[in-house]
């Protein structure tokens, strides 16, 4: 059994738990460590780890206080190096090379972003059900099969965004940094009808824009295009 649960999803702040029913993952960290605790109905002790993705503040803001908890973090080089975290409680990996933490197997692939060797996650759990994990990327290289779980950053749609400019609610300027640096509806699409969603369960919508997205359409193309059951984080 694998249990999906969102803490925080938005430029705001990023958490999530992903848990096999005994043990749990941590993914991201980018709120207070009194609310991860709260999360954790304060049970550091079945945290097994922690994926960090990449090391902006809305997805690592915690990290010292988490270690500082006991928790191991894995997460890239590039991360630790701008993060400037030594720890030996810091664990490097690197992309395509596939780890294990306690009976979860993880393999880290490459993402897009303004930021050095971020990472997303393909996570299965000991009874064998894949989970993705992807943020902060304007596009995935990569094709996966058998997934049973996918949590996709979801930011923007293209039309929001450009009318958002037009009328001066967004600075033109943020439209570059977007195009290269988040996922948008229309290339989570894309990325959708390229990959195999046989055995998915249900889609998580994650890291909506609060202002450039539409959390009630997103959920309903992404159902229309695929079939599947699709929850929105809560921002």
């Amino acid at each position: 059994m694998v249990g999906i649960k969102t803490l925080a999803s938005s430029s705001k702040g990023n958490c999530y738990i992903v848990s096999d029913g005994q043990n749990k993952l941590i993914i991201e960290c980018g709120i207070s460590i009194k609310k991860i605790k709260k999360g954790l109905d304060f049970n550091l002790s079945s945290v097994d780890g922690l994926l960090l993705s990449h090391s902006h503040g809305d997805h690592s803001k915690a990290i010292k206080d988490v270690i500082r908890c006991g928790i191991d973090v894995y997460t890239s080089q590039g991360t630790l190096d701008k993060l400037n975290i030594k720890s030996h409680r810091t664990k490097v990996v690197k992309s395509l090379n596939k780890f294990r933490i306690n009976n979860w197997v993880i393999l880290p692939f490459e993402t897009k972003h303004d930021d050095p060797e971020p990472l997303g996650f393909l996570i299965v759990s000991k009874s064998g059900k894949k989970i993705l994990f992807a943020t902060d990327t304007y596009y995935l290289k990569y094709k996966f099969k058998n997934l049973n779980f996918m949590m996709l950053e979801c930011n923007y749609a293209l039309d929001i965004l450009n009318e958002n400019i037009r009328t001066g609610r967004v600075p033109a300027v943020q439209k570059k940094r977007l195009l290269k640096s988040h996922f948008s509806l229309e290339n989570v699409k894309s990325f959708l009808k390229a990959n195999d969603l046989a055995q998915v369960q249900v889609i998580h919508l994650l890291h909506l824009s609060e202002r450039n997205s539409d959390a009630d359409r997103f959920k309903r193309e992404i159902q229309e295009l695929t079939g599947k059951m699709v929850l929105v984080a809560d921002q």
